[in-house]
């Protein structure tokens, strides 16, 4: 708007009017130029010229979000909000109107729906804001990877952790090595970090074999850029490989490479197969040496650089990422905490050793599907205006090798594409324990940097020197405040920048400190303090303080790799808050929910990115003894949290966390509780039929309107759901089916292994599930593995369906009057069979080859359990006589 037009409101010759008249000469100035550079013609923003660009190349978003269309997510928002009443309608219904003659199945079913439905509100409401996400990696290259320059992009660690290379294949393992060192991103801004938490030569043997290969799979992927980049998957596409290759020798290439990991494929084989039999004097290296790692839980730490420092250069001569195998060191007498502390000696050795501000972290069976899976991250992490906040990018988890059914529900569609998405409009998703890149100083437990309030908007009717009533309040100047902890982590910042390491003259001993910044931690932050916080490493310490990441230049490899062994010993972390406040939280098999809950309670908020091409893919156990038992792990580490000081319904309040996101992290703990109000309702069907009662009176016609209701609103909640992520209704069907199978197994389980470790301290052992099936496709799936993990779904199947064969039975005896009550009880236990379908599937195998012992025990009681209703029967009404009743004979 021209300003000369509005000479009313401002007047000749006040200050606002001048301010605003120079500013708008400004812009249309620029607007001349820009025209000028167009060639005359006006820039326009509706597609059919040239875009006016908003806003400098520096400052342009490298991500932006796209809102679900209102089209979708309205209806599906006033559905819930009818749902809900509908619910407060049924539920007076249901309380006010007992069952008078069965009043424990009625108190049993509306106790158990009344839960029923605290969960699904703890579910439902997070999912209130879904988004999707956009990254424009065109932007990332031109802004840090401009021609004839060095990369500015951000150096990234990645780890990769495996504990017993025979559950965990040395080939899988490999895959994934392999397909982090071929990534698409800056080969010195690259580490592989490889966590050997068991010790075990054979993995150190495989990684060397990896390394040796690595050279002449890596420059094949980049030259013909294949995708995906590990040899196993890349090799097994059943695609028509030649599409989109221009190259002449691609075909001759490709057939030597195949080759080449034919034989690779055949020397991992061959130490497997050595490593079955363990000699008697223990693993021998090559050079005759005792392996360290002989005894698993009694060595010392061990780290090995394959590719990095020298020698690190692939056929081409090209450098290599560098690769390090890492082994912390076990002693009896310590708690090594499993993964959690495996994960948190791999932040320790790579902050001494390369020090990335950012972190990536994968499973062994992880490989990297997307070769640009780091730059898609980075768009967020490096994002001028949002990368600041953002402790971690989430990526979905896909998997491969699962059958096209999904019997079990492996994909985790449900979770992945819909409530994931309802976190990212809130304050991020959970952390789910793979594929997901940190950002490093999140990890060191600091809290995420304060958010800049926009200045107070001011009257333009006075001048600058002059504030009205309505805008005093906003110009009030606030006491500032000093945080010692923040400016000493700029001042080295600013260092980092300069120099890229901490200006260190001299590092003469590493035991001596870092003499360069204690000086200022004497006024600022004392070294005890970080020392009580990190652990007695002044090098590791010195790291820290660096939030864009770099080393000490000016020490030399063999004392960073002394102190790198320093910092993975088992008693470094004694006496500091390592599992506390910094790294992997401890307390829980679950570490990734609960290192993901702190950081949210420091304010940080994370980021859930879907490439087109999924960044990740890994193996999913596929049978489902090994299901259940991964549900089992997952669960146990919700009730762990529950039952710690960490719980969400009473940690962290007065924090960052923002109270829909706590909403997602209290169902994330007490799921697992719905297992017992679970298995009660899916006995009430058998109770039901067995002894001719039901959970509700007979219906109004108001109450079977409400009813109704309820049953629309669950099946519209669903549908829409489905329209706004794009689930298959297949897949939303078997994800409620296994939430009844894992509800009423695993999740039980957990629910009393948790009680008992946590109340009696018994504890309980997780199962690493198999990483790899037979050769056969989908042989795993019909593998069955005994476990008592099946007795209570079996027992429910079979109490059911002779419930089923006892309720028709009854009902064909007594006539057609009794078909009309017995339809809803049959509804309800079909409603149970239904979705232990699945199950009874698995129970079967391919050849019926259920174990026999299931069977004994599961008729067995269920037969007791039908028994004990013929013979003890608490509903019928009792009397102190007998009862006589009339023959109807004439006796006279």
């Amino acid at each position: 708007m021209d300003p000369s037009k509005d000479l009313a409101a401002y007047g000749y010759g006040s200050v606002a009017w001048k301010e605003r008249m120079e500013n708008w000469k400004q812009k249309q100035e620029k607007l001349q130029m820009m025209k000028n550079e167009n060639g005359g013609k006006d820039w326009d923003n509706d597609g059919d010229g040239p875009e006016l660009p908003l806003m400098d190349e520096a400052r342009q978003p490298l991500s932006r979000k796209l809102p679900i269309p209102s089209s979708q997510i309205n209806p599906y928002r006033m559905i819930i909000i009818i749902r809900l009443v509908v619910v407060g309608f049924f539920f007076h219904y249901r309380v006010m109107h007992p069952v008078n003659d069965a009043y424990a199945l009625w108190l049993v079913s509306v106790i158990c729906e009344i839960w029923f439905a605290l969960s699904w509100i703890l579910d439902q409401f997070p999912k209130w804001l879904p988004i999707d996400r956009e990254t424009y990696l065109d932007r990332l290259s031109l802004r840090y990877e401009k021609e004839g320059q060095p990369s500015q992009l951000s150096p990234v660690d990645i780890f990769v952790s495996t504990v017993d290379p025979l559950k965990e294949p040395p080939l899988v393992t490999a895959n994934t090595v392999l397909s982090i060192l071929a990534v698409d991103y800056p080969v010195d801004k690259v580490s592989c970090y490889v966590s050997d938490d068991g010790a075990a030569m054979l993995t150190f043997e495989a990684l060397s074999e990896t390394s040796e290969f690595a050279r002449k799979w890596v420059p094949f992927c980049k030259k013909f850029n294949i995708e995906p980049r590990a040899p196993e998957f890349y090799f097994a596409q059943k695609i028509d490989y030649l599409k989109d290759k221009v190259l002449p020798s691609f075909v001759k290439e490709r057939r030597a490479m195949k080759r080449e990991y034919e034989e690779f494929k055949v020397r991992i084989n061959a130490l497997v197969a050595k490593a079955q039999k363990v000699p008697e004097e223990g693993w021998t290296m090559q050079d005759g040496t005792p392996w360290p790692g002989n005894n698993v839980r009694d060595h010392p730490g061990m780290i090995q650089v394959f590719l990095g420092q020298s020698g690190g250069h692939d056929t081409d001569g090209n450098e290599l990422p560098r690769l390090v195998y890492v082994s912390r060191e076990k002693r009896p007498g310590f708690n090594h905490h499993k993964k959690a502390g495996a994960m948190n000696a791999l932040v320790r050795v790579s902050a001494v050793l390369t020090n990335a501000p950012y972190l990536l972290n994968l499973d062994c069976d992880h490989y990297i599907n997307n070769s640009k899976a780091l730059r898609e991250s980075m768009c967020f992490m490096m994002d001028p205006l949002l990368g600041k906040r953002v402790c971690y990018v989430q990526f979905p988890q896909r998997f491969d090798g699962i059958d096209k059914n999904d019997r079990y529900a492996n994909r985790n569609t449900v979770f992945f594409d819909i409530n994931m998405k309802g976190l990212d409009g809130i304050q991020g998703p959970i952390y789910v324990g793979t594929g997901c890149v940190f950002r490093r100083q999140a990890l060191y437990g600091y809290d995420a940097p304060k958010t800049k309030k926009p200045p107070t908007r001011t009257c333009n009717c006075w001048p600058k020197w002059c504030c009205c009533g309505c805008c005093c309040g906003g110009r009030k100047k606030k006491k500032k405040t000093n945080n010692p902890k923040s400016e000493l982590k700029k001042r080295n910042s600013r260092k980092a920048d300069a120099g890229g390491h901490v200006p260190v003259c001299a590092l003469e001993g590493i035991e001596e400190g870092i003499e360069g910044i204690e000086s200022e931690n004497v006024a600022l932050m004392s070294e005890q303090k970080l020392e009580k916080k990190f652990g007695q490493s002044p090098v590791f310490v010195a790291s820290t303080l660096l939030e864009n990441g770099g080393t000490l230049k000016s020490a030399s490899p063999a004392s960073l790799l002394k102190e790198a062994i320093h910092v993975i010993s088992c008693g470094y972390e004694d006496k500091t808050e390592w599992g506390k406040e910094v790294g992997w939280i401890y307390g829980s098999v679950t570490e990734d929910i609960l290192t993901g809950f702190k950081m949210h309670c420091h304010g940080w908020r994370s980021i859930y990115c879907i490439p087109s091409r999924p960044a990740f893919k890994g193996s999913a156990p596929i049978n489902l003894s090994d299901r259940l038992h991964q549900v089992l792990r997952w669960a146990l580490g919700s009730i762990e949290i529950f039952l710690s000081r960490h719980c969400p319904l009473w940690y962290g309040y007065g924090g960052g966390l923002k109270w829909l996101e706590r909403l997602s992290y209290i169902n994330a703990t007490v799921y697992p509780w719905t297992s017992i109000p679970l298995l009660a309702y899916c006995t009430l069907p058998a109770v039901c039929l067995l002894t001719g009662k039901f959970i509700t009176p007979e219906l109004s016609n108001v109450a079977s309107l409400w009813f109704l209701s309820l049953f629309i609103c669950i099946f519209a909640t669903s549908i829409l759901e489905m329209r706004w992520s794009g689930v298959g209704i297949d897949e939303w069907w078997r994800n409620e089916q296994f939430w009844v199978i894992g509800g009423v197994s695993a999740h039980l389980f957990a629910v009393f292994q948790g009680l008992l470790k946590v109340l009696a301290g018994v504890d309980t052992n997780f199962t690493v599930t198999s990483k790899a099936g037979d050769d056969e496709d989908f042989s795993e799936l019909y593998a069955f593995k005994w476990t008592t993990l099946l007795i209570p779904p079996t027992t429910l199947l079979i109490i059911n369906l002779i419930g089923v064969v006892a309720g028709i039975s009854n009902a064909i005896n007594n006539g057609y009057e009794s078909w009309g009550p017995l339809f809803g009880k049959l509804f309800f236990a079909f409603w149970v069979i239904v979705h232990l379908y699945p199950f009874l599937k698995g129970l079967l195998g391919r050849q019926n080859r259920t174990p026999t012992i299931i069977i004994v025990w599961s008729i067995l009681l269920a037969s007791i359990f039908s028994l004990l209703w013929v013979r003890i029967d608490p509903f019928l009404a009792k009397s102190d006589g007998p009862v006589l009743e009339e023959c109807g004979l004439d006796c006279n």
